[in-house]
């Protein structure tokens, strides 16, 4: 188990309170220290930290992520943003003043990633409703 279960701990529950408890599920297995660091430090640490709020940790992190033109980083931390409550309206503002920064490209590649996150709650919204009328 974690080397400092405390931290672990603290990481698992503000991840838990993002929708992310099985996130990183690759890196897990494939290297649990880093695994184990990511959680505690990180999440631990680093993301409860009492200066910024969660929601403003997360457009920072997307900013970045959208500024770095990560291929995959946003899509878990839109989850993210959406299971805390920032309004889609919120996230296209912030797509869109970061592009005007970072680069033309980077608004239509975070719109994709944005649009596909949406899409999968519209899609499980279909899927329950079907399941629901049976």
């Amino acid at each position: 188990m974690a080397r400092n279960q405390k931290q672990f701990d603290r990481g698992m529950k503000l991840m838990t309170s993002m929708g992310r408890q099985n996130n990183m599920q690759d890196m897990k297995a494939i290297f649990p220290d880093l695994y184990e660091m990511s959680v505690g430090h990180l999440f631990g640490d680093v993301w409860t930290r009492p200066h910024l709020s969660l929601r403003e940790r997360e457009l920072i992190t997307i900013a970045v992520n959208m500024a770095l033109v990560r291929p995959t980083g946003n899509i878990a931390h839109f989850r993210s943003a959406k299971f805390i409550g920032i309004p889609k309206e919120d996230l296209l503002e912030t797509i869109m003043h970061v592009g005007m920064y970072a680069g033309w490209g980077t608004i239509g590649f975070s719109l994709r990633q944005l649009h596909q996150v949406y899409e999968e709650g519209a899609a499980g919204k279909k899927k329950a409703k079907r399941r629901k009328a049976e």
